[in-house]
């Protein structure tokens, strides 16, 4: 994508009057839709203290009271209420958007049992594979083109189901694993939905941006509340598993388009890394648990305080701070690929962010090494930060701080 030409597009973009329309409908579908979970939480609040459905502290926990964990009902109905308020400017994929609507359901319900009495993994596994086979069957979403990632183009029918679905399962879980503190897994959706749903009003594919700023809005309403000292809400598993869903269909047709449209000035050639990276604090966090949970000789689906969210927490950052700094994370990196990303290829690329991954590792050893330390008496503070710096890094006791 040349910046130039992508600038002189959008200029002319905005005396469209096609353009115009949906951008209209994209605000008030974001405003509807805060509107709508600011309303409802307080709602959902109620009953959820009236019927105890309430998250109590535990050794994990990050909070100190019990706590309502049903967010996501807040968000899943300024969702519904909010898209299907419009009519649909486009036919281009709105079949596609109704079918997510379809499967975002499924995991709805599946996210409040998993909320109130619990859910077999395997069973969870299957009820996220299961919408996901809905989009890619019936909508005809997969990934069939890698863009040079390794020499590989195009792929075959199996291998790009298999990828697809490889892609809807990470992403779920991976947005279900940060969401660990306040605020977290509902800003960084709100800037990757954000994100996508700018890409997608400029294309002129008005159900997904429709879509993608109604999510965003739902989610704006719901961290007033989640942020709260007085009125707070978590999204729990329902939240989150929508938000996992969501995203991933937008990540997996961005991606999908700018194979279709590459030679329109607002396509990106690398626009697998552009997904990761707009993703890629939950996509690093999940990576690197699991690989601590391995090398420590632990299932990677086993629960602990791994989290880098809860490592910085640990080094005595409030919620909010924590969610400020990860989410400048995600937002710098994001506006740094786009203005360095012209002349690397896509396999470069992939190794760029490996590269990032393995500081992403050294920062944890290093955070959670200080946390540690700072548990300790502060006479005895320096020396025995020294002493395990010293010995951070020898045999199993890297383990320690990972």
């Amino acid at each position: 994508m040349n910046l130039e030409l992508l600038l002189s597009y959008i200029q002319n973009k905005l005396t469209d009057d096609l353009f115009q329309l949906g951008l209209y409908q994209c605000l008030l579908s974001f405003l509807v839709a805060c509107f709508v979970a600011v309303v409802s939480i307080p709602v959902v609040i109620k009953i959820s203290e009236l019927k105890f459905l309430m998250e109590k502290p535990g050794s994990r926990s990050s909070h100190k009271t019990a706590t309502p964990t049903f967010g996501g009902i807040a968000i899943f109905a300024a969702i519904l209420i909010s898209y299907f308020l419009w009519p649909a400017i486009d036919q281009t994929d709105i079949y596609r958007t109704n079918l997510s609507i379809v499967g975002m359901s499924i995991l709805f319900f599946i996210g409040i049992k998993d909320d109130m009495v619990g859910i077999d993994p395997n069973k969870k596994i299957f009820f996220q594979v299961l919408p996901s086979l809905i989009l890619i069957f019936f909508g005809k979403l997969r990934i069939d083109y890698l863009y040079g990632i390794f020499g590989m183009y195009h792929i075959n029918d199996v291998f790009s189901i298999l990828i697809t679905c490889l892609i809807f399962i990470t992403i779920i879980n991976a947005i279900n694993l940060i969401d660990g503190i306040d605020g977290l897994a509902g800003a960084i959706s709100t800037l990757a939905s954000l994100t996508f749903g700018g890409w997608f009003l400029l294309t002129n594919h008005f159900a997904m941006a429709c879509l993608a700023f109604t999510l965003s809005g739902a989610l704006v309403g719901f961290l007033r509340f989640n942020f709260s000292h007085t009125s707070k809400i978590f999204m729990g598993n329902t939240g989150s598993l929508i938000l996992g869903f969501l995203l991933s269909f937008f990540a997996v047709r961005f991606i999908n388009l700018n194979n279709s449209f590459r030679f329109d000035p607002t396509s990106f050639f690398n626009a697998p890394i552009i997904a990761i990276v707009i993703l890629i604090v939950p996509i690093f966090d999940t990576l690197r648990v699991f690989l601590v949970r391995i090398m420590a000789g632990r299932s990677p689906f086993s629960a602990d305080r791994n989290h880098m969210h809860h490592i910085i927490v640990d080094n005595g950052l409030s919620h909010a701070a924590a969610t400020a700094v990860l989410c400048s994370i995600s937002l710098i990196n994001t506006v740094l690929f786009f203005l360095f990303h012209r002349d690397i290829t896509n396999t470069e690329s992939l190794f760029i962010l490996v590269g990032m991954f393995f500081l992403y590792m050294t920062a944890g050893v290093f955070l959670k090494m200080r946390a540690r330390v700072q548990a300790i008496d502060k006479p005895r503070r320096k020396g025995l930060y020294l002493s395990q710096v010293a010995n951070a890094f020898s045999g199993k006791n890297i383990l320690r701080y990972l």
